[in-house]
């Protein structure tokens, strides 16, 4: 490995972006009421999953590889209680947490991967450490297409292929 290589970082940042692209392109098919709709009791809105993906973010990314990813500032439980900010608000802390997490991105080389940092005092190496990270927002996307394509219903534009429109993308591409 080439000093200052960066083929996995990069490769990071670009799945990271991608996520985050998904993820705003569902927000924005919601009315702002719907950012704070649950299915039910038990299940989160639109607007807690960001509170959480933003405050995990923060708390994983500042000082990434310095201090533990699990600050003690941080207040998970209460990322996931709705606070019932507008849009705005809501999504400047969505984007302090991309902030962050990109940041840290930018100042990282593939020869970092094998350092350690710790997540509630548990040793993982940076490529598993962004590995878990990349995961656990794929996870949270998930949820957020899902819940926005339910709130957003016939006026819901997909964010990738479309239902029977495989193989009119796949002639596009010589497939």
């Amino acid at each position: 490995m080439a000093d200052g290589e960066r083929t996995v970082i990069e490769a990071f940042e670009r799945e990271m972006a991608r996520t985050k692209f998904l993820c705003e392109a569902a927000l924005r098919q919601v009315d702002d009421a719907g950012l704070h709709a649950t299915l039910s009791p038990r299940q989160n809105s639109l607007a807690a999953i960001v509170q959480h993906l933003a405050g995990n973010m923060d708390s994983r990314f500042t000082d990434f590889l310095t201090s533990d990813g699990e600050k003690a500032t941080r207040n998970r439980e209460g990322e996931f209680v709705d606070r019932h900010l507008g849009r705005a608000d809501l999504m400047a802390l969505w984007e302090r947490g991309w902030k962050a997490a990109m940041d840290t991105l930018a100042g990282l080389t593939d020869a970092d991967l094998g350092r350690i940092v710790r997540i509630r005092n548990e040793p993982h190496t940076v490529a598993l450490a962004l590995t878990r990270q990349a995961v656990h927002q794929g996870w949270h996307a998930g949820q957020i297409a899902l819940l926005a394509k339910h709130l957003a219903g016939e006026k819901w534009a997909y964010l990738t292929i479309p239902p029977g429109g495989t193989a009119a993308f796949n002639a596009a591409r010589g497939v």
